[in-house]
């Protein structure tokens, strides 16, 4: 399968016109939108995003990546192979995470250029068609590149800051909860937040933290939206007390 992880929403033009170019040249494939709304222009949040959801997919999956505000710069674009799924996307730190948690790592640069190749939307001309190619066994033109080349060394392992907010206002931080004290509590802006196993282990309108479906630390609120009663947006600090 093919997954995208992107910026773009799912109104207008981009999406689809990614999809179009996928099923042109990987027919068959099924193609599954997992984020259309990563945080938008931020690769470093985006990469811990990416990093908690990538492992539950089977080796073999193609991740098409494209968060990408430095598009149409010198920025290379990449291929990586991490635990035997494949990620296509932008050399800016998206991969980061993934490849520093990865116990197999193979990493290249893309050196196949298409015919019509846009300053603006190298997802749909560039990415997309060389992740069709992956999932359907495909050659593409590249070169090796150290995988020390796509890491971000001043990124911290654990992110403590929010990094993505869902639809029901649950705030998701960049901590994989089980790197933190079973006794933590989690600090946003006048409010102590305490660690639960599910929400209704506390009352209705109490906030908790807890490990979410995919690791993650995430801070909720029992019947309502954490983002609007603790105030929480995405790229906010959260403090790790005891």
């Amino acid at each position: 399968m093919i997954l995208l992880f992107t910026d773009f929403g799912l109104s207008g033009p981009y999406t689809g016109q990614m999809k179009a170019v996928l099923a042109q040249n990987a027919p068959g494939v099924p193609v599954i939108d997992l984020f259309a709304d990563a945080p938008a222009f931020d690769p470093q949040l985006s990469a811990y995003l990416l990093a908690a959801y990538a492992p539950a997919f089977p080796a073999g999956s193609v991740f098409l990546c494209v968060v990408d505000p430095g598009v149409g710069t010198d920025r290379r674009p990449v291929m990586v192979e991490a635990d035997g799924r494949w990620f296509v996307g932008p050399d800016n730190g998206l991969f980061a995470l993934v490849a520093r948690r990865a116990a197999s790592l193979n990493t290249w640069t893309i050196d196949w250029i298409p015919d019509r190749l846009s300053a603006s939307f190298h997802g749909r001309d560039l990415f997309a068609p060389v992740a069709a190619a992956l999932a359907t066994g495909r050659p593409v033109e590249r070169s090796p590149l150290p995988g020390a080349a796509i890491d971000r060394p001043g990124w911290p392992d654990e992110l403590a800051r929010i990094v993505y907010v869902d639809v029901y206002g649950n705030a998701m931080t960049g901590m994989r909860a089980g790197a933190l004290a079973a006794d933590a509590v989690l600090t946003v802006p006048g409010t102590r937040i305490a660690r639960a196993r599910t929400f209704g282990a506390v009352g209705a309108g109490e906030a908790l933290w807890y490990e979410n479906s995919n690791g993650l630390a995430e801070i909720a609120v029992n019947c309502g939206r954490a983002d609007r009663v603790l105030g929480l947006e995405v790229g906010d600090d959260v403090t790790v007390d005891s």
